[in-house]
């Protein structure tokens, strides 16, 4: 007990150091566990690959479950073609080329090869945007990069699993058209799911606010237990489903994105702490050069060739395509896919874990601190000031049919300066309540508002939407924004705008 208290103090200091290095927090992570365990200070021994593949098989769900709800339609909706193409394209490029590199380089068995280039074909965006936080990048690059890594997982676990499995492994065409059928049935369910439990959730009144966050995360794992109990693709289930729900403007869902968050963090660090304490730091020297040329063949030639061939066809600029192509950092997924050999008996599996270990471990050192500064050097960074998305909770409330929207103006808001009766709310909608400087008072309609304003507008059922709409565009435009006909430019409220959250 006194360990594990220990491991969550010492994780949670990780995420402070990550957030501060840029490093991404799986690599604390995973030194955790290795401290901990049989060649660190504890000397806890743990060995149990079955228990580490169920975990992290449930850890996925979570993590995907998170980045779902936390994936914007509006942004991954233009690149959603090239998202698909090179997550599954790409993956087979890169699938290949890999594991020709590893056969003929490394000396690996066809089977082992396939199975290692697989395993490092699945990128991992949590590792990308914790180095990029202070190098935004342009919606198009980053709409990619995130679609993809919640896309590729699947195609790459079921290649993982067909080349691990007993026996030969099928020709190509039938795996190919295993593959195109578990994604569909996957992606049938996951949509469905998503679609029915946004339209539950909208219209059915918990009895606690709480009850909201739970019901959501349970709606996602359902999507992926669907999936899997019908021979689909359970993680493409969840990340769609995931995303629906993310997108659907459920009540409470400020409450409902900081649980999953939480969630996300703890998964992570569980999954990772665990992976460390499965490795034996000892037997990692003989991998570690076998590590770093598969490594090399992978990130200098497999991943630029795959997006080259993937998004071609988009005629996409060469600097996007050479920051997708060094951005492909590797993090949960592969670590926890190297358990599937092990699991099914394949030979030599604890060398396909290793040298999968030591290649996530060593690469995402070196591209980790290195993707800010060649996204300046590209030219890629994305300067304009903007602010984070608008917060929106909601609570039914259906006897009243009204909603209560709290508004907070931050410093770079162009709200700041205008009047009351200048924000031109439609008819159904007015402001209630100003909160300035700890005080609250009922403002006029000559009252100007000021930056670190919180408002407390009331607006009926029916202009609800349309009260959100022009609270957002007066935070991006100013009191002209219906004027200069820019009222509905970036509805999903990104640049300026002013904080809002919905309640009872």
């Amino acid at each position: 007990m006194l360990i594990c208290s220990l491991v969550l103090l010492i994780a949670v200091a990780a995420v402070r150091i990550s957030s501060r290095s840029g490093l991404p927090s799986l690599l604390l992570y995973l030194g955790i566990g290795m401290v901990i365990g049989q060649d660190g200070i504890f000397h806890v021994k743990f060995d149990n690959v079955e228990m580490t593949q169920v975990i992290g098989y449930a850890s996925l769900v979570v993590i995907l479950a998170e980045g779902g709800l936390g994936t914007k339609w509006k942004e991954i909706r233009p690149v959603l073609p090239m998202a698909v193409v090179l997550s599954t394209l790409g993956v087979a490029v890169s699938v290949g080329v890999t594991a020709t590199g590893a056969h003929y380089l490394v000396g690996l068995e066809w089977r082992q090869a396939l199975i290692i280039g697989a395993v490092v074909s699945s990128t991992d965006a949590a590792a990308v945007f914790s180095v990029l936080r202070k190098v935004p990048l342009p919606s198009r690059i980053t709409g990619v990069l995130e679609a993809e890594s919640g896309f590729n997982d699947a195609p790459v676990v079921i290649l993982v699993v067909a080349f691990s499995a007993a026996g030969p492994v099928e020709h190509w065409y039938v795996l190919i058209g295993e593959i195109a059928l578990e994604l569909a049935i996957g992606a049938s369910i996951g949509i469905a799911v998503g679609m029915l439990g946004s339209w539950g959730m909208r219209r059915v009144a918990l009895p606690a606010s709480g009850l909201y966050p739970i019901a959501v995360m349970a709606i996602a794992v359902l999507a992926y237990a669907a999936g899997a109990i019908a021979h689909g693709s359970g993680f493409l289930a969840v990340y769609l489903a995931a995303m629906l729900l993310g997108n659907a403007k459920l009540p409470h869902w400020p409450a409902t994105r900081g649980f999953a968050e939480g969630l996300g963090w703890i998964a992570q660090i569980g999954m990772f702490v665990l992976l460390g304490l499965l490795v034996t730091p000892h037997e990692l020297a003989n991998d570690f050069w076998p590590a770093v040329i598969v490594g090399l063949v992978l990130t200098m030639v497999a991943r630029p060739v795959s997006v080259l061939l993937s998004l071609a066809p988009f005629r996409l600029p060469w600097q996007e395509q050479s920051l997708m192509s060094w951005a492909g950092l590797r993090g949960a997924v592969p670590v926890i896919l190297a358990t599937i050999p092990t699991v099914s008996g394949v030979r030599s599996s604890d060398r396909i874990f290793n040298i999968v270990f030591v290649l996530v471990v060593v690469y995402t050192l070196v591209q980790g601190p290195t993707l800010p500064w060649l996204a300046r050097v590209l030219k890629l960074g994305d300067t304009s000031e903007s602010a984070s998305d608008l917060g929106i909770e909601s609570a039914p409330l259906e006897r009243l049919r009204g909603h209560l929207l709290s508004v907070a103006i931050p410093p770079k808001s162009r709200m700041h300066g205008v009047e009351v009766g200048e924000l031109r709310l439609p008819a159904g909608a007015a402001v209630t309540l100003v909160v300035r400087d700890g005080k609250s008072f009922v403002p006029a309609p000559t009252t100007v508002l000021r930056r670190g304003d919180e408002l407390l507008v009331v607006a009926t059922d029916p202009v609800r939407d349309a009260a959100e709409a022009r609270l957002r565009a007066i935070g991006q435009g100013g009191k002209l924004a219906g004027w200069l006909h820019n009222t509905n430019r970036n509805n999903g409220g990104t640049n300026n705008s002013g904080t809002m959250s919905r309640s009872a």
